[in-house]
């Protein structure tokens, strides 16, 4: 017989697990729209999540995981992006926020939705591939990373241990489901601690404020480096905090320190990557030092142990400080992260190399790379085609987070000597006026 786990943590039925449209939901009824959903959803092995609800997504992956498929999380909505993911996944389908609101209101399944009828909660095998999350190759592909049933719940249980999710709290999030970060703290979290979340992502500073205004304490906000500055600038009035917790980039303590002074809370990282999900946290104003997880290794830049399968070589380069930390040193140059999302400019130069009419082009990182990163830069030869059309069709195959400001069309690309492309070469050329024109003095 298989190893399973429950697919909730044992916690009352009648507590929150999510604050959707301004009231809360019972895990109870949550299990009922499980249910509802998971008789709904297509004979496909592969199931493509796409919802933007949060409360939705995690119907969704709940009924997914019920039903012994496997959610798909790709990376961005760009059409092109998830066509080549769909010829590598053929018995595939898509679901979208439509759909699983519809099956949730939907009365084909009246048992489903009898709230007299106390629902039971599902055991998945710990070795079901519940999700497979995907990170960009240099080569044009999206690399799959698989993520088992017992492998989440572990990461949560390390978080909640961590961090000291219980019920009762409730996490609101800018960060989306999809990703790595935002599935381990807004989807597990829920799942395997207790926690409530808030179904929206707020993106603009007042949007955080009225979600946080709307959930009930204690709360907990889960964010990044970019989304925090912003709203340190917004100054407006927060709700009390419990804590904050950040990822994708580094925060320097300057910004960790005026977010504590702002939100009157306690900031948090997290560090982790797609292959091995959240490893480490610290608070970023007791040092430079990341503490592991319990039960992980790191060794020669690379981590096995806790629930991972196998050793993961990690994709910055880290200073073990004894047997439970390590400082960060930097990562590798061809890593991009932008509000919570990564990239490498391996991939995103093979894109606009693909466009047809495109002789050549290269993306370039701003100055002052690190957490500060917003925003990149890319010049091109394209005789034939406009900055604008050139714009369009990198919107078809790129997130638009990773699209370039400014996009310069030139001649000739600035080679050295060897002809390589260097990125000071690229970075004089975002100083010169033809760049300021471009950006508009972005």
């Amino acid at each position: 017989m298989p190893v399973k786990s429950p697919l909730l943590s044992a916690v009352a039925l009648d507590t929150p697990i999510a604050w959707w449209r301004n009231r809360p939901i019972d895990r109870a009824a949550f299990l009922r729209h499980v249910g509802a959903v998971a008789g709904r959803l297509p004979p496909a092995r592969f199931i493509f999540n796409l919802c933007e609800d949060r409360y939705l997504f995690l119907v969704a992956f709940a009924a997914v995981g019920a039903n012994g498929q496997t959610s798909l999380l790709p990376s961005s909505r760009a059409s092109l992006h998830l066509r080549d993911l769909a010829g590598d996944y053929p018995d595939s389908r898509r679901i979208a926020d439509s759909d699983i609101e519809s099956w949730i209101e939907s009365r084909l399944a009246p048992e489903a939705m009898d709230s007299d009828v106390m629902p039971a909660i599902p055991a998945l095998p710990v070795d079901q591939v519940m999700a497979v999350a995907f990170t960009s190759g240099s080569t044009g592909r999206a690399k799959p990373h698989s993520k088992r049933w017992g492998e989440l719940v572990s990461g949560a249980r390390q978080a909640r241990q961590r961090f000291g999710f219980e019920p009762g709290m409730t996490v609101v999030a800018t960060v989306p489901a999809q990703h790595m970060y935002g599935l381990e703290t807004t989807i597990m979290t829920p799942l395997a601690s207790g926690v409530g979340v808030h179904a929206g992502r707020p993106f603009f500073p007042e949007d955080v404020r009225a979600a946080l205004e709307s959930a009930p304490p204690p709360r907990v906000l889960v964010t990044t480096p970019v989304h925090l500055r912003a709203c340190i600038r917004a100054e407006l009035r927060w709700p009390a905090a419990a804590f904050l917790i950040s990822a994708t980039a580094p925060l320097s303590p300057a910004l960790a320190g005026r977010a504590e002074t702002v939100f009157g809370a306690p900031v948090l990282e997290i560090y982790g990557c797609t292959e091995a999900g959240s490893i480490a946290s610290r608070r970023t104003l007791d040092g430079d030092r990341w503490r592991l997880y319990d039960g992980f290794c790191l060794r020669d830049g690379a981590l096995s142990g806790a629930h991972l399968p196998e050793p993961v070589l990690l994709s910055d380069d880290v200073e073990p400080c004894g047997e439970a930390e390590f400082k960060l040193l930097g990562r590798l140059e061809d890593l991009v992260n932008i509000a919570g999302k990564r990239t490498s400019l391996g991939y995103l130069n093979h894109q606009l190399n693909q466009i047809e009419g495109v002789v050549e082009g290269v993306f370039w990182l701003p100055d002052g790379i690190g957490s500060e990163v917003q925003r990149l830069g890319a010049a091109v030869v394209a005789p034939g085609l406009s900055e604008r059309q050139v714009l369009a069709a990198l919107a078809q195959r790129l997130d638009p987070l990773f699209l370039p400001r400014p996009l310069l069309k030139v001649e000739r690309l600035p080679r050295n000597e060897t002809g390589k492309i260097t990125q000071d070469a690229l970075r004089t050329l975002a100083r010169s006026p033809l760049a300021v024109e471009a950006g508009h003095g972005l």
